[in-house]
């Protein structure tokens, strides 16, 4: 069989993995890395056929090729989910972010301090502050609010992009997008005994995470979000259940889009958690749509550790 046969059979096996457009025939064939390995070249054919970005599909043919010569057969109904096949390093706890809890339960992203403190009184079990100002003191003062709103509760407060007043005011942790991850002093906030959150989009953006060893790993965006501009498609739960399977073990949450009526699918990927910001902040009965969402996630936990 021919390589382009062999994408094309790839492509029809893993439907629920597709997502966004894709180029034409013509284009990605002229796009094909030159590799001598029928498995690599088929297994980027029939990524990129069913809408990875190039550098996904380069980590996904590595990892279907180490596949292929460990098992000695090459598997067009097999994806790849074998951590060996990706080279996912060692972990180094002397390297490590300070760990949290796998399941991280409920986890609403929320726009300022006030906020923050409404989630605590409805016992959230984890929040994430992000407060988008240029206002380097209003950005202070959020910040000591949020973090004076979780003392003595069971809530962990997560801190966006503001690394260094999540540091002087003692927060739980901080989360960065993946555009942010590079400029941070990683080292500075593991010393500090910092929890990190990373968001990743797809396999190239999640393995680069990974190997930072943070405390948790966001995985999306899911379904279509209009909280931010996206530069890649929405992943779907298709591809976020290959991406959970791969780093099961790991503290995952899925992230971008995710409502009450999604949320069941969600949790059936295996994640540990799910965040969300309009199902919570644009809710017409917050303490109702709180209490939906965290019974949800509970059930969904339940089942999980029977």
């Amino acid at each position: 069989m021919d390589i382009q046969a062999c994408a094309n059979d790839i492509a029809h096996q893993h439907p629920q993995l597709a997502t966004g457009e894709t180029a034409s025939m013509e284009t990605l064939l002229g796009t094909l890395p030159a590799n001598p390995s029928q498995a690599f070249s088929s297994a980027w054919l029939g990524a990129r056929m069913l809408g990875f970005v190039p550098e996904d599909a380069d980590f996904i043919a590595h990892a279907w090729q180490k596949q292929t010569d460990r098992t000695g057969a090459f598997e067009m109904t097999h994806w790849p989910c074998d951590p060996q096949d990706f080279d996912l390093p060692a972990l180094d706890a002397s390297h490590a972010f300070a760990p949290c809890p796998e399941a991280l339960g409920l986890y609403a992203v929320l726009p300022d301090a006030g906020w923050v403190a409404r989630m605590v009184e409805l016992e959230v079990p984890t929040v994430q502050l992000r407060f988008k100002s240029d206002d380097a003191n209003a950005i202070e003062q959020q910040v000591k609010a949020a973090v004076k709103a979780v003392q003595g509760s069971n809530t962990l407060l997560f801190i966006n992009d503001h690394w260094q007043h999540a540091i002087d005011q003692g927060a739980y942790g901080v989360h960065l997008g993946q555009e942010d991850m590079s400029d941070a002093p990683l080292q500075i906030i593991r010393t500090a005994g910092l929890r990190l959150g990373l968001s990743s989009h797809g396999y190239a953006e999640m393995l680069r995470a990974y190997a930072v060893q943070p405390s948790y790993l966001a995985l999306g965006a899911v379904f279509p979000t209009t909280l931010k501009r996206m530069a890649t498609a929405p992943q779907g739960l298709g591809r976020l259940g290959m991406y959970a399977r791969l780093m099961q073990g790991q503290s995952l949450v899925a992230i971008g889009g995710i409502d009450f009526e999604r949320l069941p699918a969600v949790m059936q990927t295996g994640v540990g958690s799910a965040a969300f910001v309009r199902a919570i902040t644009a809710a017409d009965n917050v303490p109702h749509a709180v209490a939906q969402l965290r019974e949800c996630m509970q059930a969904h936990q339940l089942i999980r550790a029977v």
